[in-house]
């Protein structure tokens, strides 16, 4: 890759504070340059693998990042880092002494700096993870709800922005614009985004994003725009004789061609520049008037890199709604490699690493050096530290959940259904725990059988709203909007749900105010918001998943509607526990289990796959005697129980949530055959497959729910059967190592009648029969 020597933009400051700034700017410039530079040339490398590192994206939003943190910024404030600009947060942080020197040289280093701002992982001070695109740039916006709802309903949350850093390639992101337009985030003001409009992606410079079209994007969702395109030394060029045209060519110009005046010479940029429109002879009159050295800066005197035209946008800010500033940056500003269309993950050569601190002032043989404490740029790092000082988080113990509400559930019921009686028996049993619950939907609430917890605890709103169906005799559900209210409710977009619920349950780290959010969504979408719920759970959020209804179950519905996957997910997803329970008890038991596990350090994230299959309740044959209930309850939550107990079993069928009526139907047929059948409940196939692991020593944690429910002595061919994937559950020959078959769904749904749907998936008692014989032969 070519390069050309250019002066740093910010190389002539017009005021003291500005030339402060500017030593600031460059420092924080090179510090993140050389994190990179240092662990992909620098720090052995063994594998010879690239470790990577984005010093030119990190270079187009030194000079805003710098702007921000050192005149804008205030403690309740919070910041959302675009992930590829790691090192600039890290490089700040080390000048303000919230990073050791050590840490400078681990980059992408195991257990060292992170390749994204993750708060989980880093050192220093992150308010939030980033990385997953899109995902890190809307945390904020949730994480304004969060703060509010904590202010309103327990208070001491304090105030402050919600700022996000975004690459203008991020805004291609769906995830972005689902969460812009839900009609919540219009009254935010606390939300300012500053987007890093370098024009760039990974590949090229992209020949079509238009600040215009973004300006009326977010003005019409509500938002405030104010555009920073020049900074005041082309806009003191525009003012004069010429001017006009000449911004009226850079705005015209396509952006590959105003990215290749970036990597041309002065005297190239004089041939290019003017065009050949009819100005074109005013154009090259005025900037031959410059120096090579003065063309130079102004060609790339974008706002993003001007520290008055920042100031100015911040001072425009209007705290009464969300706030945009689109900032036109160079991807590489000051870099040897600024402009070039590949320059995204590209690195410095030595040489160019060596012409870069020449051109800084900065030694590379000393190349963590910070500021002298009595230098202007070291008391301003010193006094930057002192304003954005943070008081220590003291975290609240979560109030005591009871593992048992003293219910024994009778006739008919779901387990959907389910749900909405333990909320309510919850705020009866134990009110301060259920004062922490808060509900949030994606207009799924009456569909979902929550309809009685929000008529009991009302809808969430910073102001009380007036309820106009209040007197409507024949509206079942109230929808009673005040700031004491404990259910939120978004638009249908499940990015955005799993998005407030992870910062619902980061609130125990903020502002040390636990909360125990749950959000409820129709099942088959839960895929679609598996990867941001997954991310929340990484940056720390804890919160639980309620998936309504699910599987081929759903059969009216079809097979737009009927989840198979989802099973298989407390297997799979890091930091979250997962059930499917079978009755009405199960689900109140599993469900408090999970509240318990949330809004403290060592808590996690809980996944419930409920069915509106109508469920005998008397099968469940819960044992009267108190010693007996609690260990069957103990049983539920460590991920399985025994039903029925053969002596000498020839077989053993394992069923797992709506199937468990036809897994006990297909146990009685098979003993009328004379057949003996063990009958196992499934509850969570993670746990058990954990026990597994830690029996065989592969990871920490206990093992004694194999030996109760699975004990040697009892070991028979296994029939397994739930409404999912069959792999889920396929494992559990393995504790014993007997023969086995495994039912579930691995094909698309029909819609058509419960029997049908089932037969067509070999799922029904029919199967389950056939299956068993042909073990037991």
């Amino acid at each position: 890759m070519t390069d050309i020597h250019v002066p740093h933009p910010s190389a002539r400051p017009t005021t003291d504070q500005d030339a402060v700034l500017c030593d600031i700017e460059r420092r924080v410039l090179w510090l993140s340059t050389s994190m990179v530079h240092y662990a992909n040339r620098i720090r052995p490398n063994l594998t010879g693998l690239k470790v990577g590192g984005h010093q030119a994206s990190c270079a187009s939003i030194v000079s805003i990042m710098t702007s921000l943190w050192f005149e804008q910024l205030r403690p309740g404030d919070r910041v959302s880092v675009k992930p590829h600009a790691s090192p600039v947060l890290h490089g700040i942080n080390y000048l303000l002494g919230e990073l050791d020197e050590s840490y400078l040289t681990t980059l992408r280093e195991f257990g060292g700096l992170q390749s994204y701002p993750s708060r989980a992982k880093d050192p220093d001070p992150v308010d939030y993870s980033t990385g997953s695109v899109g995902i890190g740039a809307t945390a904020p916006i949730w994480g304004a709800i969060a703060r509010r709802y904590v202010d309103t309903s327990i208070g001491n949350a304090g105030t402050g922005r919600q700022y996000s850093l975004v690459g203008d390639a991020e805004l291609d992101e769906g995830a972005v614009w689902e969460a812009i337009l839900d009609t919540s985030v219009s009254e935010l003001g606390e939300i300012v985004w500053i987007v890093d409009l370098n024009r760039q992606s990974l590949d090229r410079v992209v020949p079509n994003i238009a600040a215009v079209r973004l300006e009326a994007m977010f003005s019409a969702a509500g938002w405030q725009v104010i555009t920073v395109k020049f900074g005041a030394l082309l806009e003191s060029l525009f003012a004069q004789p010429g001017g006009q045209a000449l911004r009226a060519r850079i705005l015209d110009m396509p952006n590959p061609e105003y990215q290749r005046l970036l990597r041309c010479a002065a005297d190239e940029v004089r041939v290019r520049l003017p065009g050949k429109q009819p100005d074109a002879a005013a154009i090259a009159s005025l900037i031959g008037q410059l120096d090579d050295d003065a063309l130079l800066r102004a060609i790339r005197n974008l706002g993003g890199h001007d520290f008055n035209a920042l100031r100015a946008a911040y001072a425009q800010i209007d705290d009464a709604r969300p706030t945009v500033i689109i900032a036109y940056t160079i991807k590489g500003n000051g870099l040897p490699t600024q402009g070039h269309p590949q320059n995204h993950s590209s690195l410095l050569t030595v040489e160019q690493y060596e012409e870069l601190a020449a051109n800084l002032g900065t030694d590379p043989s000393t190349p963590w050096a910070r500021f002298d404490h009595d230098s202007p740029a070291g008391r301003a790092c010193a006094k930057t530290a002192e304003r954005l000082s943070r008081k220590k988080v003291e975290l609240r113990t979560p109030p005591t959940i009871p593992s048992d509400l003293g219910r024994t559930p009778s006739g008919t019921s779901t387990t959907q259904a389910a749900l909405g009686r333990a909320l309510l028996d919850l705020t009866r049993e134990a009110p301060e725990a259920s004062k922490r619950i808060v509900t949030v939907s994606p207009d799924v609430s009456s569909t979902t059988n929550l309809a009685g917890w929000l008529n009991k605890v009302g809808v969430w709103s910073p102001n009380e709203r007036h309820n106009w169906f209040a007197d409507d005799a024949e509206t079942i559900m109230h929808w009673r909007e005040k700031p004491t209210g404990q259910h939120m409710e978004l638009g249908i977009a499940e990015t955005n749900l799993v998005g407030l619920i992870g910062e619902l349950g980061a609130t125990w780290s903020r502002w040390g105010e636990p909360l125990f959010p749950i959000g409820v969504m129709y099942d088959p979408f839960v895929e679609r918001a598996l990867e941001p719920w997954s991310y929340g759970i990484y940056a720390g959020g804890q919160s639980i998943l309620v998936g309504t209804p699910s599987g081929v179950t759903l059969a009216a519905e079809g097979g737009a509607h009927q989840s198979i996957k989802t099973p298989s997910i407390g297997l799979e997803q890091p930091g979250c526990v997962s059930y499917e329970p079978a009755f009405a008890i199960d689900l109140e038991w599993t469900l408090l289990c999970c509240i318990g596990q949330l809004g403290r350090p060592d808590g996690n994230s809980s996944y419930l796959r409920l069915s509106t299959r109508p469920v005998d309740q008397l099968l469940a044959a819960i044992p009267s005697d108190p010693a007996a209930r609690e260990r069957r309850r103990r049983q539920v939550v460590a991920g399985a129980y025994t039903l029925r107990r053969s002596e000498n079993p020839a077989v053993t069928l394992v069923g797992m949530g709506a199937m468990i009526t036809e897994t006990l139907t297909a146990a009685d047929r098979l003993a009328a055959q004379g057949i003996k059948a063990d009958v196992v409940c499934v509850t969570s196939p993670g746990l058990l497959f954990k026990a597994m692991q830690a029996r065989h020593g592969l990871q920490d944690g206990p093992a004694w729910i194999l030996d109760q429910v699975f004990p040697a002595d009892q070991a028979a061919p296994m029939v397994t059967v739930l409404d999912g994937h069959p792999h889920t559950l396929a494992f559990l020959t393995g504790i014993n190592n007997v023969p086995g078959c495994a039912l579930g769904v691995s094909k698309f749904g029909q819609v058509g009648s419960l029997d049908d749907v089932y037969r067509y998936h070999g799922i029904d008692t029919d199967s389950i029969v056939r299956a068993a014989l042909d073990l037991a032969g």
